[in-house]
């Protein structure tokens, strides 16, 4: 029996890659081995061809390790439940300055928890007392950095949520615009479009997805050390020890060394905050690669520590350096996870 969603899921797929910018799309019907996978995995298990995670299809290795980050951390309901990652989700896109992410994740919160999709079971009391979990204090916890309000059996979930969200705000203030709609839609036409998409999401909830399926999609590899604190959950240290992997390699084989080792040494320095609007802190640091390669800095530097900053000159800027789809995609996601390390590290300094 075909599942009913198919009859709004189908004409979505194009409304959704058309959200897209810079960088060309995959169509749905066009998609073959892993990309294929991919996309009918999203659909089944997210409920839509979710743009954040498609726009990463013509690197089909980084199209795998964001997905299984997103659905092994945040989709699976292990100890968590969905609602208290979407709490996190929420909160760390507000931090971001990211209005796609914080409108979808806020809207999906507000949706399951005022008509709840599961058995509403409790989680174990954290060291703050209580369950640990309330949104409120969730946000808290994104925002000071501070002991965790939750038991430390529930930090891959929460935590692992965090990390994904901070790698995909980057690559949506990348690549999408500030809402959930194709290019020259009414601004109108935001709540209609929030009631189909959170009605498609809430069946997933509903399905219960089955662990570690997409874990098949990329080879075994070492966790990194400053995601130890995932190593608790043998599933989502493999989701994360993997999809960091392929990022890293793909970046190796695309992205400028004198670029990488540049990033990772203002990454060292960075404490977390926006660095403004000004541009001293970006020139600085690019007068020390190649000239031919400062383009591709500046886009990494950008996606790394100000995502809401790179348009359509910073993009041009690389491509006339020889920067094509796949190495624009190299360098954000790689920028972008290494950004998503350091703020995971600097959220669980205290813990």
């Amino acid at each position: 029996m075909k599942d009913p969603r198919l009859l709004v899921q189908s004409p979505l797929r194009r409304l959704s890659l058309l959200q897209v910018r810079h960088i060309a799309t995959v169509p749905f019907g066009e998609a073959t081995g892993d990309t294929a996978r991919v996309y009918r995995e999203l659909e089944q298990d997210f409920g839509v061809l979710a743009p954040p995670i498609a726009l990463h299809a013509p690197v089909p290795a980084l199209l795998a390790a964001s997905w299984m980050t997103l659905r092994e951390t945040m989709l699976v309901e292990g100890l968590v439940p969905r609602a208290a990652k979407e709490a996190v989700a929420a909160a760390v896109s507000r931090s971001n300055q990211c209005p796609f992410c914080t409108t979808m994740h806020s809207t999906m919160h507000n949706s399951l928890t005022t008509r709840p999709t599961s058995s509403g079971r409790g989680v174990k009391a954290g060291p703050a007392g209580g369950a640990g979990t309330a949104p409120d204090q969730l946000t808290a916890w994104i925002g000071s950095a501070g002991m965790p309000p939750f038991a430390p059996e529930l930090m891959p979930e929460l935590a692992g949520t965090a990390f994904c969200l901070q790698y995909l705000n980057r690559m949506v203030n990348v690549f999408l615009g500030a809402q959930p709609l194709p290019p020259r839609a009414p601004d109108r036409a935001v709540g209609p479009v929030l009631r189909v998409l959170t009605g498609l999401m809430r069946g997933s909830v509903r399905a219960r997805i089955r662990p570690g399926r997409s874990l098949s999609l990329l080879p075994h590899a070492p966790l990194p050390k400053d995601l130890g604190w995932a190593a608790a959950d043998p599933r989502i240290a493999a989701a994360l020890a993997r999809s960091t992997a392929a990022v890293e390699l793909t970046a190796a084989e695309l992205v400028p060394e004198p670029v990488r080792d540049l990033v990772a040494a203002e990454l060292a320095r960075w404490d977390g905050g926006d660095p403004g609007l000004g541009r001293a802190w970006l020139d600085a640091p690019l007068r020390e690669l190649p000239p031919a390669d400062r383009p591709a800095g500046s886009l990494a530097l950008l996606t790394a520590l100000a995502s809401y900053r790179v348009d359509d000159k910073v993009i041009a800027a690389y491509r006339q350096n020889g920067g094509g789809d796949r190495e624009i995609l190299a360098v954000t996601s790689w920028a972008a996870q290494r950004a998503a390390q350091r703020r995971s590290g600097q959220l669980l300094r205290d813990n």
